[in-house]
């Protein structure tokens, strides 16, 4: 399978079977907590997804 033009980043407001889901579809996906980046605010996350050109994913509640 080629690979898609974008690697994604998701936060730990992104349940992790997610990210396993989309590596199922041919994504490249990593997780906040396959990183050690947990317990981050939402601007350090996207600062971090920027730095390694990923595509920051995101799901916050309320």
């Amino acid at each position: 399978m080629s690979s898609l033009f974008i690697e994604l980043y998701l936060d730990e407001d992104v349940d992790v079977l997610v990210a396993a889901l989309l590596r199922a579809r041919g994504f490249v996906a990593t997780t906040a907590q396959e990183l050690g980046q947990l317990q981050k605010s939402d601007k350090e996350q996207l600062a971090y997804a920027v730095s390694q050109h990923k595509t920051f994913l995101t799901h916050n509640r309320f």
